[in-house]
């Protein structure tokens, strides 16, 4: 099995989905204490490091495969200023010092679509020339979730570089997977009360979920987004208001909330991966997570890069 340093893990959302890539996680950061408590819940076996990433040193972590992380995103989301590098939460430094650190055979960040906006032309030029001085051969790819089974937009933006030394390129998956509606991927959990209008409820939600939005500890609720957002949810006749504790009774009336239980399975999770935390804790880990089959796939691309087989190999020759 391949081995992996995840950084800025959060909630498990790229761990799970590299973990079923056949990555085996040798060290998993995370600042938020209720988000490492997360992680340790589902696996206790995991080497979870509650700390701040640059406080973290790599160097006992010389030559693992993978290097990964999903670094903040406020600093490059058109939610915020877009401050990029003058953003004290732009942790992009930290990666290309774990780079040298590390010497890990590949590195992947994952980030939001802003920072493809030509204002930040000159930092991911800036990142690639940096870890290309490091020895690193990389690009920047624009992957929308719903290409892998999610069944929602969330574009998200990866950078994904190989050692040069190892001779090979990568390639980058395309789409991989059918996604259903929304109404075909909670119908089950939407219909735990025998809620009468479940299958009318259904045939409404009959497309895809908007970008779910997770906020951040001073900006944004247990809600589904801003204005925009929840006009669209209501499309689907989902109220986006809010988060319920539990799915719609059997005599309900009008547009139900969801779960954070349903806006999980909306980012891939595995249902039986539990979140530890209060409903607004608990949803800001859910709706700021990589979802799973994004991760999985794009993992899995890399490791047949590294092992010379599959989709995500190519000779450098």
């Amino acid at each position: 099995m391949l081995t992996s340093v995840e950084i800025c893990a959060g909630a498990g959302g790229q761990a799970l989905g590299l973990e079923k890539a056949g990555f085996s996680h040798q060290a998993l950061v995370e600042i938020e204490p209720e988000y490492c408590a997360t992680l340790k819940h589902n696996r206790p076996e995991w080497n979870v490091i509650q700390k701040d990433v640059r406080e973290f040193s790599g160097l006992g972590y010389r030559d693992i495969d993978l290097l990964a992380g999903g670094v903040p995103c406020p600093p490059f989301s058109k939610a915020g200023k877009q401050l990029g590098a003058d953003d004290e939460r732009d942790l992009f430094p930290e990666i290309i010092r774990l780079a040298y650190e590390i010497r890990p055979s590949a590195i992947l960040i994952e980030n939001v679509k802003g920072l493809l906006d030509p204002v930040f032309n000159d930092y991911r030029e800036h990142i690639k020339s940096e870890l290309a001085f490091a020895g690193y051969r990389g690009n920047w790819y624009l992957s929308n979730a719903s290409d892998f089974g999610v069944p929602q937009l969330r574009p998200r933006v990866t950078f994904v570089a190989i050692r040069k030394s190892i001779g090979i390129e990568y390639e980058h998956p395309g789409k991989s997977a059918e996604t259903p509606t929304v109404g075909e991927a909670l119908y089950d959990l939407m219909r735990e009360n025998d809620w009468d209008d479940v299958d009318n409820w259904k045939a409404k939600a009959s497309k895809i979920a908007p970008t779910i939005v997770g906020g951040s500890k001073k900006h944004g609720g247990p809600d589904l987004g801003p204005t925009r957002a929840r006009k669209a949810w209501a499309e689907l006749g989902v109220d986006g208001s809010g988060i319920a504790k539990e799915a719609p009774q059997k005599n309900f009336v009008g547009m139900p909330k969801l779960t954070n239980r349903m806006v999980a399975r909306l980012q891939g999770f595995d249902d039986d991966w539990e979140f530890i935390g209060s409903k607004t804790c608990v949803y800001r880990q859910i709706g700021n997570a990589f979802p799973t089959p994004v991760a999985q796939s794009i993992g899995g691309a890399i490791r047949d890069c590294l092992t010379g087989s599959g989709i995500g190999f190519k000779s450098a020759v």
